[in-house]
């Protein structure tokens, strides 16, 4: 026999009760008149207040207390032959990374966990359901776990997630809960903003602290012939002046330090070299929040773009060619190459060249926004000289006329004849140039970027027919769906990520944990909210409903009490 909800036992407090009133019950003494007109006279008080008579009816008072017995065993869920359902309680906690914060020596997230703990004991859960908010809402334990096995997925739980919107978290939470009469609890590190509209069966609180802090804000790294350049951003989340130590340190170079002079909310950049091809790791002193003070530079050199001319370009275009390559950073010419420039119908990747008839142009120019091969591409006093419109999607035009355009496999078509033209002696061809190879060095295998801030989208690009895997900084690896140029969603995690090819390391990168809005912990501190409607024992509530045999007891048990309790005043008033 099994109980759902052992509270219910509480109801035998009124046995006690009921034996004191059998005891302390007003007795009337029977008085004998011959003729109902005798009865007119005598005084009718009742002796002042109870007091204790010899025990009688004693079958009444053992069926009463039956009674009382079998409406306790209804009231706690009584199950015989089966275990009594199990309460599912549903938690969401804030992924935020201000959780980590460490205030008087624990952090928002030892107490949250603590808090989580004491929710299940004192809601009596069997199973619970446990959601991480995030840019994505994550399901830490559940759904419907065991109490046990969801509170030890839990201590592995470490909240690195960007500001965000708590909304979609809380609505995968409604609908798990299953019911709208469920109290659903919601434990965060500080006050929520008035604009996210907390709905009405959610209880929620803070187990946060206010607290200053120091943090970076940016941090950027520039690696040319082995010599890297470091840029941070330093920012001071106080209400007074704060004087910091930042240190820099290389694997290969003697480490440097920094003093920095920041005025209440101020913010700082500073600058340094190091003759390095490792790792940098930058490092402000410890305080609340040291995940935003610790980070891990990776080198970040630009990757060779490999480079060749097809025969049949005109001689002045091949001429304008070579003399950008000859000083674009990290291009080689060669043979075979990933980026190719060809005359028009070519198997170029590049061409450029006009067919007859030709037209010359002085403006204005209308280009697409946004596209990267025209990013600050200036065409003031340009003369563009063009030929008949090539195929593809138009990225520029001069009225009817295509300058250039780009096809679905990614051609660039460049409409001009480059000898009756001024683009190549203005500052619009090497800047144009410039985004053609950056564009072609985008689409070399691996991460096209070496450092992501946190909630930032990871591009990668993987080529067809290898096996490509993700490794997050704890060792889980996931397979990378797709290949070409991909744009995945946020990672789960700062820290080192390594990008795997048939098995092996192929490249990394580094989610650094920087969030401005994450950093500043002046606001955190108390903040509640209370269910707008809750309901007597709602939380208590069980998925099945309770047995009905003991109220049909308890009816039978009335019944009897009642047939016997009569059957005297049945006797006397027999002739």
């Amino acid at each position: 026999m099994t109980l759902g909800f052992p509270l219910g036992l509480l109801a035998l407090a009124a046995v006690p009760a009921l034996v004191a009133a059998y005891f302390l019950r007003r007795r009337q003494p029977p008085r004998t008149v011959s003729a109902l007109f005798l009865w007119r006279t005598p005084d009718q008080r009742a002796e002042a207040g109870p007091r204790l008579n010899r025990f009688s009816r004693e079958s009444s008072l053992a069926l009463e207390i039956l009674a009382v017995c079998f409406a306790a065993l209804f009231l706690s869920d009584v199950r015989c032959g089966s275990s009594a359902p199990k309460q599912h309680v549903v938690i969401v906690v804030d992924g935020s990374l201000s959780m980590n914060a460490r205030v008087d020596g624990t952090s928002a997230t030892e107490r949250a966990k603590t808090a989580i703990a004491r929710i299940a004991r004192d809601e009596n859960a069997g199973v619970l359901t446990l959601i991480e908010t995030g840019v994505k809402p994550t399901l830490l334990a559940g759904p419907q776990l065991e109490r046990d096995r969801a509170l030890s997925a839990l201590e592995r739980w470490n909240p690195a997630q960007p500001a965000h919107d708590i909304s979609p978290a809380l609505t995968l939470a409604r609908e798990l809960s299953g019911s709208s009469e469920h109290r659903i609890f919601f434990l965060t590190d500080g006050p929520v903003s008035e604009s996210v509209a907390i709905p009405p069966q959610f209880e929620g609180r803070s187990v946060g602290k206010q607290a200053s802090n120091l943090a970076f804000l940016s941090a950027q790294r520039r690696d040319e012939a082995g010599y890297a350049q470091v840029t941070v951003r330093v920012g001071n989340f106080s209400d007074v002046p704060v004087t910091a130590e930042v240190r820099f340190t290389a694997v290969d170079d003697k480490p440097q330090k920094q003093d920095v002079k920041l005025p209440p909310s101020g913010t700082a950049v500073l600058r340094v070299g190091f003759k390095t091809t490792q790792h940098i790791t930058v490092s402000l002193p410890d305080d609340a929040l040291s995940e935003d003070g610790q980070l891990t530079l990776l080198p970040s050199p630009l990757a060779d773009v490999t480079v060749s001319l097809l025969e049949g370009m005109d001689g002045a275009a091949q001429q304008a060619l070579r003399r950008f390559l000859a000083v674009a950073p990290g291009v080689k010419v060669t043979v075979p190459s990933l980026l190719t420039f060809g005359p028009p119908g070519s198997t170029a990747g590049v061409q450029l060249g006009a067919k007859p008839p030709l037209k010359s142009f002085v403006g204005p120019f209308f280009a697409q926004k946004g596209n990267a091969l025209l990013d600050d591409v200036q065409l003031g006093g340009v003369v563009w000289t063009a030929g008949e419109n090539p195929p593809g999607r138009v990225l520029m035009s001069a009225g009817e006329v295509v300058l250039i355009s780009e096809e679905d496999d990614g051609v660039v078509h460049l409409n001009l004849d480059v000898s009756r033209s001024n683009v190549q002696r203005t500052v619009a061809w090497p800047v144009l140039l410039s985004n053609v190879v950056r564009q072609a060095r985008l689409s070399t295998p691996g991460f096209p970027r070496k450092h992501l801030m946190l909630g930032e989208d990871t591009p990668l690009v993987a080529s067809p027919g290898s096996k490509w895997e993700l490794e997050a900084p704890d060792g889980e690896t996931r397979p990378v769906m797709g290949s070409g140029v991909l744009t995945l969603p946020p990672l789960s995690a700062s820290g080192r990520w390594r990008l795997k090819k048939d098995g092996e390391i192929f490249d990394a990168l580094v989610v650094l944990p920087l969030d401005p809005r994450e950093s500043d912990l002046r606001s955190r501190g108390a903040w509640e909210v209370v269910p707008a409607q809750r309901q007597a024992f709602a939380s208590f509530a069980t998925s099945s409903p309770r047995p009905w045999w003991p109220l049909l007891v308890v009816l039978a048990l009335v019944l009897l009490d009642f047939w016997l309790t009569a059957a005297p005043r049945r006797k006397e008033g027999k002739p």
